[in-house]
């Protein structure tokens, strides 16, 4: 078994991670977190080098790349920050809902929009009760002259807010438990929509909403698919989302554990390096092993969807081991670097919490075991 990347995909990874230095970079990123804005030039450079498109196939203007290339990107993203991968990443795996399930209008209304730029997606499963248990929304969408009639509360819905946005909303649209919900299209500026920014202590570039829906009315045609089978279509987009997910903690915590070791280099207690402590030492290596086991879960996994075949086990098995490896590399890094930690311009502080919201975001660590373990048959 050859673990190596391709030409191809080692030339994507070197193209990527020098756009993330020289495009994107530290200072911008940080700047970003700090002023809680999305970073819209890196955003619009990104869709004008057509990586949006990257899920997207050729005939509808998209790159179609495989999953492998996407874990890669995702990766790269992740470089300098898990919320800056959030910004491109959320909108590209729900965009795919479209691409897998979407008529040709909704094809044609959204998605070319949205390869240059002009249009963001977001998605919304939870709600206040029904966070882990997605089966149990209680928003309702009712089919009334032609128009989806929505109400309910929805939260933790990332880019809900941004300029331009469409929310593919898990709604119920009939009593039973899974085979009962729909995925309906609706755009932000939809009258009887009602939304709010959280201050959250991570997504601060992408934003995590809360919004409401009081008859907030939209075209029967702003149905994904068919109704009624919104939890099926819902069970692919994690697929994506997580093996996203798993990728950019990996490269993240890259990132992380690299700015520790140099740390620990330079910094002098003692009368030696930090470095040469063997608790640190050690510490550091073993970081370097889990974090080189993390990798090769998320590409086994790539590698599994890239074949055409459903990777349910191996996309959970790879998320919940790399953000336990992103936390604790992480919170080795600030134990590293003690007091400098906690300032924003060391960028382990933002590693920090990200990392920490890792084990929850996307399905909780819990959650991600739970779903390892019925695929066992357990």
């Amino acid at each position: 078994m050859d673990f190596r990347h391709s030409d191809e995909e080692r030339a994507w990874h070197d193209t990527l991670h020098s756009f993330m230095d020289k495009e994107v970079g530290r200072e911008y990123t940080r700047e970003h977190d700090e002023n809680r804005e999305f970073p819209d030039e890196a955003y619009q450079k990104i869709a004008d080098n057509g990586w949006l498109g990257l899920l997207i196939p050729e005939s509808l203007g998209g790159l179609e790349a495989n999953p492998i290339m996407y874990a890669i990107f995702c990766e790269a993203m992740a470089k300098f920050s898990l919320d800056t991968a959030a910004c491109v990443m959320t909108s590209m795996f729900t965009a795919k809902n479209i691409v897998n399930h979407g008529t040709d209008q909704q094809k044609s209304d959204y998605l070319s929009d949205y390869l240059t730029g002009r249009r963001k997606f977001s998605v919304s499963i939870s709600e206040p009760q029904a966070g882990s248990d997605a089966a149990a929304v209680r928003t309702r969408a009712e089919l009334v002259d032609g128009h989806w009639v929505l109400n309910g509360n929805k939260i933790w819905c990332s880019g809900a807010h941004l300029p331009g946005a469409v929310i593919t909303i898990l709604a119920r649209t009939s009593e039973d438990r899974h085979r009962g919900l729909s995925l309906i299209l609706v755009p932000n500026d939809t009258p009887g929509l009602e939304i709010h920014k959280m201050p959250t202590i991570v997504r601060r570039s992408l934003g995590t909403t809360e919004f409401f829906m009081t008859d907030v009315r939209v075209p029967e045609g702003n149905i994904i698919g068919e109704p009624n089978r919104g939890w099926e279509y819902i069970g692919e987009h994690l697929e994506y989302e997580r093996l996203g997910l798993a990728a950019s903690y990996v490269g993240n915590a890259r990132t992380a554990l690299d700015d520790t070791i140099k740390y620990t280099k330079e910094r002098e207690q003692f009368g030696r390096s930090l470095s040469s402590f063997q608790v640190l030492k050690h510490r550091m290596a073993e970081n370097e092993t889990e974090l080189s086991a993390a990798r090769l879960l998320v590409y086994a996994a790539a590698d599994k969807m890239a074949r055409g075949e459903r990777a349910i086990k191996e996309v959970s098995m790879a998320k919940v081991f790399a953000a336990d490896v992103a936390f604790k590399i992480a919170f080795n890094g600030m134990q590293a670097l003690g007091g400098y930690a906690q300032l924003p311009v060391y960028d382990m502080e933002r590693y920090f919490r990200e990392a920490k919201h890792g084990m929850v975001g996307g399905g909780t660590n819990e959650i991600q075991r739970t779903i390892i373990a019925r695929e066992m048959g357990l």
